[in-house]
């Protein structure tokens, strides 16, 4: 039997950000699923959460799902408590064979994994008693990449429900959006009977090309950034050690950033004629608070050190020809 045709738990995250070393968990759904069903019915199979994520929402974030800073606070439940449920949730239907169904899976599951870890709270991999990853999971943008992969356009989950018939009333809500994950890749099979197999054939497959899709990615990418790096591990991106330092540089990156934002919020835009102390002290702390945000994420990229922390045989050394 087909893994399209049994029960399916569809998984979704709404995040703080796009970085799975940095984001939090804002809002989250799982809902069951099985072909056939009805969408009134799954309404009373969805699990949902609102996590305040101890860290103030971004304009950008809340512009895509709608939660803001002050809502995540005064409704929101702590962040571990919520991570702890949703990994307890997954590893539930996982330990039963239960796929997980989850849109970039890759994202969702590693912010997941930071999050536990923040929180000093289980991993996933404890809970289901494995030294891999956990499975069986199953991601319609890998499936949609393999099985159509010349096909030109978006393949976020709105253009994804749109080219397969599948309604998605309110996208970027985690319940919306864990439903739509699930039918289109229920669609996906329907349409492609090669990937018409068990869940657990199914995820090694998936491993091995979501692998080939990041090679084929991040050499795209190289022609106009030499630098580019795409994580091809799926569907969770290993904490490493080297992760870890980096991590805690782009935390401290963006931390500067904001210091800089905040000492420059209220000044006027107007240009002045007298020199003002307060605003030239003002202005020189943002500076630095960004240069330092800028140097740390040149090394993150690039590996090289800034040329203002370099000695002179580095300096020498960089300007040669590669």
């Amino acid at each position: 039997m087909s893994w399209h045709t049994d029960l399916l738990l569809g998984w979704d995250l709404e995040t703080t950000g796009v970085n799975v070393e940095t984001a939090r968990i804002v809002t989250a759904a799982t809902i069951d699923y099985k072909h056939g069903d009805s969408t009134d019915r799954l309404s009373d199979r969805a699990r949902l959460w609102l996590a305040n994520p101890g860290i103030p929402i971004p304009t950008e974030a809340t512009a895509v799902h709608g939660v803001t800073t002050e809502e995540a606070r005064s409704d929101g439940r702590p962040a571990a408590q919520v991570a702890d449920e949703i990994a307890d949730t997954l590893a539930a239907a996982l330990s039963t064979g239960i796929p997980v169904v989850a849109m970039n899976g890759r994202y969702d599951f590693t912010v997941l994994d930071r999050e536990l870890r923040r929180h000093q709270l289980r991993t996933l991999w404890e809970r289901l008693g494995g030294d891999v990853p956990p499975g069986p999971v199953i991601d319609p943008y890998i499936l949609d990449k393999q099985a159509d992969k010349y096909r030109k356009g978006s393949r976020r989950l709105e253009a994804l429900a749109a080219h397969y018939g599948v309604t998605l009333a309110a996208a970027h809500t985690a319940d919306a959006d864990a439903l739509a994950a699930v039918q289109v890749a229920v669609a996906i099979a329907e349409k492609y009977p090669q990937i018409q197999v068990n869940p657990e054939q199914l995820h090694v497959w998936q491993v091995r090309w979501a692998a080939q899709q990041a090679a084929d990615f991040q050499q795209h990418k190289r022609k106009t950034d030499p630098y580019a790096v795409i994580d091809g591990e799926w569907p969770l991106i290993p904490m490493t050690e080297e992760r870890k330092l980096r991590a805690a540089l782009t935390d401290l990156a963006e931390r500067w950033e904001q210091m800089a934002d905040r000492h420059t919020a209220d000044m006027p835009t107007e240009f002045f004629v007298e020199i003002d102390p307060d605003r030239e002290l003002a202005l020189a702390r943002a500076h630095t608070y960004r240069k330092a945000a800028s140097d740390i994420r040149d090394v993150l990229r690039t590996g090289r050190i800034p040329h203002g922390l370099a000695t002179n045989a580095e300096l020498e050394e960089w300007g040669k020809t590669k």
